[in-house]
């Protein structure tokens, strides 16, 4: 997504450069009222309203200062909410739109992105290494989990927000001319090329006076001396999301050629621009009739009239008529396992964002996830995709059969997971497991459909059966859900991790209490002496784990309020690595607690719950202290203490703000452990039980 983002601002500084009368600042307000007038003379809908492309406005809204720990949810929140605020008042409805799915004609340009942002990754890490301070602006990534956790807050906020089952460009597109919105909100020029409403920026978005640019396609048109029908055919010349770069690479080296020897004086900027417009122009493709585009050869005609497809919303025309080339009607894939009532229930929760996973395991066998702030050089902590991999098996085996009752073989789900080491060439193939707890597998229509008492219990039962923690079912309705989910959380990822210490469970624990009570304008006074790369990771981890929590949530019928699930209840990055980095230096609980007393309590209930339950699992957990000082980290094959014992340690110096610093712009150590010769760097543990060994 980061890739794409720099793609989007790239190509709107373009159209600035080269045709600067086609970007015009707007006033939102204005733009209202004038719409509420048109719709009276027409007699058509009176609410201005714009669609927001989510995923384009994540930079926006994410502008805390704080970035590297692994989010600032309450902070983020105050955010979505001052934006919100902002229209609300100014009497414009916001409508907000997702990408729920990845194309499979787009994974290759997916997998590309990915393994770039892995390097931007890498960076971070390595900066980490040698500055001990969270990066400047130049590697600001997102927080991990922050598109999943927008759609909730936004519903939160009484947004309606959408989730796509296609592309969400085209959606959204699609959407603002049906419902005749004032506008699309977005950062992507596919929206200039759409013959859609007006496109305005998010990039350019100044809220305090409700100003921002419009990206006007008649005046690029007549700037370029196009027709509007002929914009999708530029964007394909150019290059797009459909017809890669390289592709048309010669052609535009000729037609630029062409251009200059009749333009001998044209300034630099703009002129491939400017280029394939003349190379539209001068082969009239708009009256060549079913000719298309003769110039071209075969394969790359086919290729462009597909990719102009893409750009035709319901009733629109081409410039000449084309094979039917768009993608044929989705299939489910696993149509012939579900029901069709299991089958509609999960797209609509998917449409209307109130679930996580299930649509894309159901609908296509395929999920993914993005980056995550992982160190690759870090052998000893375990990717998350690995981690959680044992959970989403048994959230495979809920959704899909393990047996089939036909006597064919069990679906697979196809994961395309971003982590160190994987190069993702191919999606790696993952099994539905049954659960543990019974050799009855759970009735999907009773966990979503059941309103009897039964059901609430096979709810319950089944959430804590797919993290292999049927013991805690009995705190449901003891213990406040989000603490719940907390102690859920934390005991996997203890039980599931090798080398987490009693240290980071003390510090998970004590931030999970604190940050209850705190206001995000009281989080914005976190101190952190410096930042400790293991301690990042470890956040990040965190917060993809709650994502498999709404997960299994969702896939079990919600035994959880999802509110109760958001990182804004749970979690935050900066008071996680000030409480890391206490609990490393041995700081005593009533520190960590701040001094509460009944912090202190709540505290040692839920450390014994957690430990009691690695103990069952014949999982000792260990003291294991890791940092003293800025830039110093203890070896990790030394100083090991029984679990509880006394650090001895003296307090670190005295702590500076590390949330403080450049806001970023809007725009995502120890030693190697030893480990059996016959496992790869990332091959599950033998109590993992990996199906698949073949992967590392």
């Amino acid at each position: 997504m980061d890739s794409q983002l720099a793609r989007c601002r790239c190509c709107s500084l373009k159209a600035k450069t080269c045709c600067p009368e086609a970007c015009v600042m707007v006033d939102l307000r204005e733009m209202a009222r004038q719409h509420v007038n048109n719709g009276h003379q027409n007699g058509g809908s009176t609410i201005p309203t714009l669609v927001v492309d989510g995923m384009a406005c994540l930079r926006q809204w994410y502008s805390c200062q704080a970035w590297v720990y692994g989010g600032q949810w309450k902070e983020f929140m105050h955010c979505l909410e001052e934006f919100v605020a902002a229209f609300s008042s100014a009497g414009i409805r916001l409508v907000f739109f997702f990408d729920g799915v990845v194309e499979e004609g787009k994974r290759a340009e997916w997998v590309k992105r990915r393994l770039r942002v892995n390097k931007d990754v890498a960076r971070v890490f390595q900066y980490l290494k040698s500055h001990a301070q969270q990066p400047n602006r130049e590697l600001f990534c997102l927080p991990s989990g922050l598109a999943t956790f927008s759609r909730f807050a936004l519903k939160s906020l009484g947004q309606e927000t959408w989730c796509s089952v296609r592309e969400a460009d085209y959606e959204i597109a699609n959407f603002a001319v049906r419902h005749n919105c004032m506008g699309i909100l977005g950062q992507d020029t596919d929206f200039i090329i759409f013959d859609s409403v007006p496109y305005l920026s998010v990039s350019q978005l100044r809220l305090d006076t409700m100003t921002t640019v419009l990206f006007s396609r008649d005046k690029l048109c007549h700037a370029l001396r196009l027709q509007k029908a002929e914009l999708p055919l530029l964007a394909c010349l150019l290059g797009n999301d459909v017809v890669p770069e390289q592709r048309m690479q010669r052609l535009r080296r000729d037609a630029l050629a062409t251009y200059r020897r009749k333009h001998p004086q044209s300034p630099p900027q703009g002129e491939k621009i400017y280029a394939a417009a003349d190379f539209i122009r001068s082969n009239q493709l708009s009256i060549v009739g079913n000719q298309g585009v003769s110039p071209v050869s075969f394969s790359d005609r086919e290729a462009l009239e597909k990719a102009i497809q893409y750009y035709l919303l319901p009733g629109q025309q081409p410039l000449w008529e084309i094979p039917n080339t768009s993608p044929p009607r989705s299939v489910c894939v696993m149509e012939g396992y579900l029901s069709p009532a299991i089958l509609q229930a999960a797209r609509e929760k998917h449409m209307r964002s109130e679930c996580f996973m299930e649509y894309n395991v159901l609908y296509d066998g395929v999920v993914e996830c993005s980056n995550t702030l992982e160190d690759m050089e870090d052998t000893e902590l375990t990717p998350q995709a690995i981690v959680f991999q044992p959970s989403r098996e048994r959230i495979y085996g809920i959704l899909l059969p393990t047996h089939p009752d036909n006597g064919e073989h069990a679906p697979n789900v196809k994961e395309w997971f971003v982590f160190p080491g994987n190069p993702l060439k191919e999606p790696r193939v993952v099994s539905p497991m049954p659960l543990n707890h019974s050799g009855v597998k759970p009735d999907l229509k009773v966990l979503w459909f059941g309103k009897d008492p039964e059901a609430t219990c096979l709810r319950i039962a089944t959430f804590w059966a797919v993290f292999e923690l049927d013991e805690f079912s009995v705190e449901q309705g003891r213990m406040d859900g989000s603490l719940l989910a907390v102690l859920c959380l934390v005991t996997y990822m203890a039980i599931q991790v090798r080398h987490l210490s009693l240290e980071d469970i003390d510090a998970y624990l004590s931030q999970a209490i604190c940050v209850r009570y705190k206001s995000h304008a009281e989080l914005l006074h976190t101190r952190v002496s410096h930042v400790e790369p293991r301690a990042v990771q470890l956040g990040s981890l965190f917060v993809r784990g709650l994502t498999h929590l709404l997960g299994a949530n969702s896939t079990c019928g919600c035994p959880f309020p999802m509110e109760q699930l958001m990182p804004w209840n749970t979690f935050d990055g900066l008071l996680f690595h000030s409480k890391y980095l206490l609990a490393h230096s041995g700081r005593s609980q009533e520190t960590l607690l701040e001094g509460n007393d009944s912090w202190v309590s709540l505290f040692r209930s839920l450390r014994e719950l957690v430990l009691g339950a690695c103990s069952r699992r014949g999982r000792m957990i260990q003291s294991r202290p890791r940092t003293t000082k800025p830039g110093e980290h203890v070896n990790d094959g030394e100083q090991w203490r029984g679990r509880g014992a006394p650090s001895g340690r003296r307090d670190p110096p005295p702590q500076h703000n590390q949330a403080r610093g450049s806001r970023p712009q809007a725009c995502e150590h120890g030693r190697q452990r030893s480990r059996h010769p016959d496992r790869q760097r990332y091959h599950l543990a033998p109590r993992w039980q990996n199906p698949h060994p073949d992967y590392p």
